[in-house]
């Protein structure tokens, strides 16, 4: 499911991987009501946080373009979705 590159979501400007254009990446912020400090459990797939406190993880798929990126999910395709039901 996760292909190269691998692009952590944490990091300093400048480093890291440099994303060509056309490439297409998820970014995935975990944003913990805590501290950052995560374990993994046995399945390999679970997160959770060290200290027990709520955690939300989102997912935005997006294009890099020649000097700008281009976001593929936009609340207007969900709510046309909510629509047709």
């Amino acid at each position: 499911m996760h292909e190269e590159p691998q692009v952590p979501n944490y990091g300093s400007r400048g480093s890291g991987a440099k994303l060509s254009e056309g490439l297409v990446i998820c970014i995935e912020p975990m944003i913990n009501l805590g501290k950052k400090e995560v374990l993994q459990e046995k399945d390999g797939w679970t997160i959770r946080t060290k200290d027990g406190n709520p955690s939300a993880h989102f997912e935005h798929a997006v294009v890099v373009r020649k000097g700008k990126v281009k976001f593929c999910q936009h609340l207007n395709i969900l709510k046309r979705q909510k629509q047709k039901y």
